[in-house]
């Protein structure tokens, strides 16, 4: 339910059958925070589907396919990490990570007014600290304001070159872009190796996460960002294995 001002109500229990009930493995992934992974579940159960930002579909897989999905890229970020979620839409990975993972400092980036009026009512109303900023990540004004940071994520936002180009100037030499992608990552991979040195990305793998919590387990393709000084000789390599 929605108050007069918008604001999704905390206190607010969705109809029978709107909010799917979590499974066991959702108290392994956000201990006692699952009551707040809850009202997540339940705002985009209602909210979310009223508002355009999550298919009627999903909601009986909103749980396996969405938010455990996204929350155990957990297992890859270091402790206390600033990170910077692209193209954030309905939250996805980022306010699943912020639950998650209360040590992270998150930025969700948006550039849908809608999308971030949902997100900014829920983290008020969820008294999270994550911070909403419209807009996209290549504009300089973006980068100005979330650059620098340890960690850049997103969620089927964009194939991986251009996602390299949007990314890596969003994190500091050595942090890294970790992009949730589907079971191609490898041949996206081997496909945009080039586009990768390119925007300055190297050491690229394809890893998994949540394995015994999601199946299958969330696959992510995470690439550093390189020292200038590096990245030559990662475009020399690049062109060698053409």
């Amino acid at each position: 339910m929605e108050r007069g001002n918008g604001v999704t109500d905390p206190e607010y229990s969705p109809p029978p059958g709107a909010e799917p009930e979590p499974p066991v493995a959702a108290e392994r992934v956000f201990g006692d925070r699952l009551p707040l992974a809850r009202r997540y579940c339940a705002a985009l159960a209602t909210a979310g589907v009223e508002r355009g930002l999550i298919g009627p579909r999903e909601v009986p897989r909103l749980w396996d396919r969405h938010i455990l999905n996204c929350a155990v890229l957990g297992e890859l970020i270091p402790a206390s990490a600033t990170v910077v979620d692209i193209g954030s839409g309905a939250g996805l990975p980022g306010i699943p990570l912020a639950i998650a993972r209360p040590d992270l400092r998150i930025t969700l980036v948006e550039p849908l007014l809608r999308r971030t009026i949902f997100l900014a009512e829920f983290i008020e109303s969820a008294g999270l600290n994550v911070t909403v900023v419209r807009g996209r990540a290549e504009q300089p004004d973006v980068r100005k304001v979330a650059g620098g940071a340890d960690v850049v994520t997103s969620r089927a936002v964009a194939p991986l070159a251009k996602l390299a180009k949007w990314s890596l100037p969003l994190v500091h030499d050595r942090g890294r872009m970790l992009a949730l992608k589907g079971s191609s990552a490898a041949e996206e991979l081997e496909r945009d190796r080039d586009d990768l040195a390119r925007a300055g990305g190297g050491n690229a793998q394809v890893l998994e996460c949540g394995a015994g919590i999601v199946d299958p387990p969330t696959v992510v393709l995470s690439v550093e960002r390189l020292p200038r000084a590096e990245r030559r000789a990662e475009r020399n390599q690049a062109k060698r294995r053409r």
